[in-house]
This record gives C-alpha cells, sequence and structure tokens, in this order.
C-alpha cells in the first residue's frame, strides 16, 4: 500500500477553498444594485430611434446611467416610455429635463441631462406614479425637422399661390397692363419736350415770386391789423362818449321833469341849479360830436391812412 502523499495537489485545494471563501466573502459584503441607482421614467413624443437597451445617460458629459428598457406607452401611444436607471448621486431636479443626442456619425443616441437650477428640489415621486417622471424636451433633429416641415407647408403654399397668381388669364392682364404702361410711359416721354420743362420751370420761378411777394406783404398785414385795432378802439371811446352824453341829458330830463313838477312852488331855485349842468352837458356833447366829425372827415380823405397811416398833415404857416 503506497503511502506517500501529493502535497502539490493538496496544495492546490487548499488554496482553491481560500479563493472560494474569499469570493462568497465579498459577494456576501457587495451591495446591492438597488441600493446604488435609483430608476426614473423618461415620456418621449418623438422617435427614439438610435436609442437602444444598456444606452448611457449622461449628465454634464459623465455617464451617470443607463437605458433599462423601452416600450410603447401603455397609457398613450403617441409616447415612448424609457426606463433608466440612475446613480443615487446625480443631482436630478424638479427642473431636470432629458433629451436624445446623437454620437458623432454612429446613428446611436444616448440621453442627455440637462442640470436643474441650483434651488430647485430634488425631482420626488408623484401621487399615482410608480417612479419618479424626467421631464423631456424635442431633440434638435426633432426641432430641425418641425421647423423643415414648417418650411415645406409654406413652400408648397407659396407655390399653389403664385400657380394661380400666373395662370392664363392674369398673364394676359399682366401683359396688358405692360403694354399700357408702356404706352403711358411714351406720351409721357412725348408730352415733357423741352418746351414743356421750360414753361414747367418758368412756372417755378413765377412761385418763388409769388411767394417772395407774400413774404413781403406779410409785415403790411400785421400793421394793417394793428391799424384796425386803433381805428376800433377810436370809435369805440366815441361811442362811449356819446352814450355817457345820452346818460347825461337823462338825467337832466329827469331833473327838469322834477324841477317842472314844482315849478310853481321853485321855479327859480330849478332854474339855477339846472342851468350849469344842461350847459356842460351841451359843452361835452358838442365836444364829442366834433372828435366824431373829425374821425369820419379823415376816413372820408383817406381810407388807407387807417390802415398804412399815410397821409401827411398840412401844417399852418410857420408850423414846422
Amino acid at each position: 500500500m503506497n503511502n506517500k502523499v501529493n502535497y502539490t495537489v493538496v496544495g492546490l485545494i487548499v488554496l482553491l477553498g481560500i479563493i472560494s471563501m474569499l469570493g462568497f466573502t465579498y459577494w456576501m459584503l457587495k451591495p446591492a444594485k438597488s441600493a446604488q441607482t435609483q430608476t426614473y421614467l423618461i415620456y418621449f413624443n418623438e422617435s427614439v430611434l438610435g436609442l437602444n437597451l444598456d444606452a448611457p445617460v449622461k449628465y454634464k458629459g459623465i455617464k451617470v446611467g443607463k437605458v433599462t428598457r423601452l416600450r410603447i406607452d401603455p397609457h398613450n401611444s403617441e409616447q415612448v416610455e424609457v426606463t433608466v436607471e440612475i446613480l443615487k448621486s446625480t443631482p436630478i431636479k424638479a427642473d431636470t429635463v432629458a433629451k436624445l443626442t446623437a454620437q458623432g456619425i454612429t446613428g446611436l443616441s444616448y440621453i442627455n441631462l440637462t442640470e436643474g437650477s441650483n434651488n430647485a428640489p430634488p425631482l420626488k415621486v408623484q401621487e399615482g406614479q410608480e417612479y419618479p417622471v424626467i421631464k423631456s424636451a424635442p431633440s434638435f433633429f426633432a426641432n430641425v425637422e418641425q421647423s423643415l416641415d414648417s418650411v415645406s407647408e409654406l413652400l408648397l403654399l407659396t407655390l399653389g399661390r403664385t400657380n394661380e397668381l400666373l395662370n392664363e388669364e392674369n398673364q394676359k392682364q399682366f401683359s396688358k397692363f405692360l403694354k399700357e404702361s408702356a404706352m403711358v410711359m411714351a406720351k409721357i416721354d412725348k408730352t415733357l419736350d423741352e418746351k414743356t420743362i421750360l414753361h414747367l420751370q418758368e412756372s417755378a420761378k413765377n412761385m418763388e415770386q409769388i411767394t417772395a411777394q407774400i413774404d413781403k406783404s406779410i409785415p403790411n398785414i400785421n400793421r394793417l391789423v394793428d391799424n384796425s385795432i386803433v381805428w376800433e378802439n377810436k370809435i369805440n371811446d366815441s361811442f362811449v362818449n356819446i352814450k355817457e352824453t345820452y346818460v347825461q341829458m337823462g338825467k337832466i330830463m329827469n331833473n327838469m321833469a322834477k324841477s317842472f313838477l314844482h315849478v310853481e312852488n321853485n321855479v327859480e331855485d330849478a332854474t339855477v341849479q339846472t342851468l350849469p349842468i344842461l350847459n356842460s352837458t351841451m359843452l361835452e356833447m358838442q365836444q364829442t360830436l366834433i372828435n366824431f366829425n373829425e374821425v369820419l372827415n379823415q376816413y372820408e380823405r383817406s381810407p388807407s391812412d387807417i390802415l398804412f397811416k399815410k397821409e401827411k398833415v398840412k401844417r399852418g404857416p410857420g408850423e414846422k
């Protein structure tokens, strides 16, 4: 019986046992994946062509997670539901937005998270949701596609209207319009010969002369207005004096009436009191009538004197 022991085999068995124990210990102590990541949902209203399972999720260019599921939203067939696993250390805020971004020219896409504002609260699960939902925004290619669609619609509309505008009837009308315009221009060329242009120039010069004369006449017109105001003031003064004279005469007549009532008792006293007043009043009335007569005579001799003061006063012998 062979009692020799193969120590090499024993050593290998012991080494394998130690490695197995270390692996088991690491497996037991290793934290679960769910303890390191958080599940989020993202709903896209556009095509997710190029986005595959395990596609990266990046935050400021750093890979912070990956896509774990892609499916049509069971509640809205126009949306695509994307489930992602993101590290819990990533600051996902309430205003964080997810966008599809192309990876160069490979045709593959990844999800790019734009950072939220510093003061925004962390994103939390809302009532009725299984996982927090990150808002999505149209990608660059989606915006370009929408713009191209709008431009295409506008081009089609423009082409349609252009086609309607350039139909046979409108083309005939446009040709007729061009012919008539050419005829009008030819008539204008014939009308505006050298002689007509000279007449127009002379008319322009005459207009300039008339304008200059009007400018020169403006001071005379102002003087006319001023003289008219002065003449009106004189007439107003004359009428005021006449009015005052009639008022005085009215008072005299009243006094005379009172005096005649008592004529039997006090004839001499009434005569003495009334005659001076009557005499003074008649003198004032006479002077007023003389002034008014002078104004009228001056107007008859030279009506322009009221406007322009051109009449020269004739002086007597020896007067300067």
